[in-house]
């Protein structure tokens, strides 16, 4: 094969994996009609918050209730948090044959789980002092991603708007998270003990369906 026709090979290869990928915008939005994710909005200017919110779409039982404004975080502590929770992202979308993003100004479209991931975050780190905030990013990104869904559950049912700080779940995943002793008590018993043993890790849908 001359270089000409296996440089073309490669091309058509390159492009028909690309098709393959599922459609998303954002990171790991499903491109399609209305679906739940969230939305992190960050403002032009450099001390604008940057709001969290979720949008349930086809999961919302009426219009007033489908966008649910989860937490306002100040510019310093979205910057201390941002790159690691990009990076994190990016390495889940990658092990799933989506394609990665970058935060940017404007709206960014989150998958619906990673959503939930973020919030409890951002619920830790929202009135934080600012020197622990790099411990809490530490801890959170040793919590499984099933961990962290329960945490979001957890907290939103009752201290989930974005005028719920400083009580309840929210106070508490600050403490946990911001405390390097505390964050342990996050972690199942059986987990601690048996490190680094998956054997019984179950299997979730990730950016998938309801």
């Amino acid at each position: 094969m001359t270089k000409s026709k296996a440089a073309s090979s490669a091309a058509k290869s390159k492009a028909v994996g690309q098709k393959s990928l599922h459609p998303t915008l954002g990171f790991g939005v499903p491109a399609t009609s209305d679906p739940h994710h969230f939305k992190v909005i960050i403002p032009r200017s450099n001390t604008g918050r940057v709001q969290i919110s979720e949008y349930l779409g086809m999961q919302a039982t009426a219009d007033e209730h489908a966008v649910i404004d989860r937490v306002l975080l100040d510019r310093p502590r979205w910057t201390a948090i941002r790159s690691e929770v990009q990076r994190a992202f990016n390495a889940r979308l990658n092990g799933h044959g989506l394609k990665p993003s970058a935060w940017k100004v404007g709206d960014n479209p989150v998958d619906r789980l990673l959503g939930k991931e973020l919030c409890v975050l951002a619920w830790a780190v929202e009135h934080m002092e600012i020197e622990k905030v790099p411990v809490a990013v530490r801890n959170w990104l040793a919590l499984r991603p099933e961990e962290r869904w329960w945490l979001f559950g957890m907290t939103a049912m009752s201290t989930g708007g974005i005028n719920d700080s400083d009580k309840g779940w929210r106070l508490a995943l600050r403490h946990a998270l911001g405390d390097v002793a505390q964050s342990e008590l996050l972690q199942p018993k059986a987990r601690r003990q048996r490190a680094g043993d998956d054997s019984d890790r179950p299997t979730l849908d990730l950016f998938g369906n309801e």
